[in-house]
């Protein structure tokens, strides 16, 4: 299933658990995958139209009447356009939103530039106390939704709509706050987050054919990031390469250089090179923004050299 059919399923059964869940979308219930849900729970889900900044702010009243509001639009209107609200309504009043951004980065494709998410992990870092999370896969994104429900606090999750093939074993358990280590390594720290987790793992087995042995750790949680692991890996292999579907600025790359400032170890960066994004299919997209298994490799030989 599509990974947006997953989420639906998911908080489906959050709401049967609990009458405190509430959803409420911008007018994309059906390219969210949520439509559906309007039938078995009408008194608990709210389409507030193509208005995210008072979807927000009814989220944020809500939870102050201790209800549990997950909020959904695109990335780009579920981050950039309801900045204040999520830094004064939500995180300054500490109320307990949950906001998914679906299509981050250039899953937005042919929605093109003006939709797709490249600092929207940058943006919201920089509000105090918000948690982000970016699942990698179906069996991340199931395990993640009910700890995420029961977190006190807002957390804001980067959801890929589509398919994605499965990274984690059906038996994963999900720690919010722990980074998840894929494979072991001695020679490159390789942290990656999101759809490019797959890409990443599959760069380590072409690199390993040419002797260089990659640790490749996911970064489900870019906010508050593991910096205990960051630490350990990268102390052991001497340099450092980050992976996202974002800004290389702002993101996972800024998240584990400010783990690392005391450390002199060498950080590279696969990820958007501080420009706007463009209309296209995905793998035009990847190939043209570097955002592919051709570049992890290039970039993580560049970074194993440097040491």
């Amino acid at each position: 299933m599509e990974m947006r059919a997953y989420y639906a399923e998911c908080l489906g059964k959050l709401m049967e658990e609990d009458r405190h869940v509430c959803l409420l979308d911008a007018d994309l219930g059906k390219a969210s995958g949520t439509l559906g849900l309007r039938k078995t729970f009408p008194d608990r889900i709210f389409d507030c139209g193509i208005a995210e900044q008072n979807m927000a702010s009814i989220a944020a009243g809500l939870s102050s009447y201790g209800f549990k509001p997950w909020i959904e639009s695109f990335a780009p209107f579920a981050t950039r356009r309801i900045c204040d609200q999520i830094a004064i309504s939500v995180a300054y009043a500490e109320q307990n939103v949950k906001i998914v951004g679906t299509d981050p980065g250039i899953a937005a494709e042919l929605n093109g530039g003006t939709h797709m998410s490249i600092e929207d992990i940058g943006v919201i870092r920089s509000i105090p106390g918000v948690v982000i999370v970016e699942p990698a896969d179906s069996v991340q994104l199931r395990a993640a939704m009910p700890v995420i429900n029961e977190y006190r606090g807002c957390v804001y999750v980067r959801l890929f709509r589509k398919e994605l093939p499965d990274i984690f074993p059906e038996d994963y358990r999900f720690d919010l706050f722990k980074a998840d280590v894929l494979r072991e390594g001695k020679d490159l720290s390789v942290f990656v987050t999101g759809f490019l987790t797959k890409d990443a793992l599959d760069a380590a087995e072409e690199l390993a054919g040419e002797g260089i042995d990659c640790e490749i750790i996911n970064i489900h949680t870019i906010k508050p990031i593991d910096a205990e692991t960051v630490k350990r890996s990268a102390k052991k292999t001497g340099a450092v390469l980050t992976v996202e579907n974002h800004n290389v600025i702002g993101g996972l790359r800024s998240a584990v250089l400010e783990a690392l400032a005391e450390e002199r170890i060498p950080v590279f960066g696969v990820g958007v090179q501080d420009r706007f994004g463009e209309v296209g299919k995905l793998p035009y997209l990847r190939e043209a923004l570097g955002l592919n298994r051709e570049n992890i490799i290039k970039q993580a030989k560049l970074a194993v050299s440097s040491r």
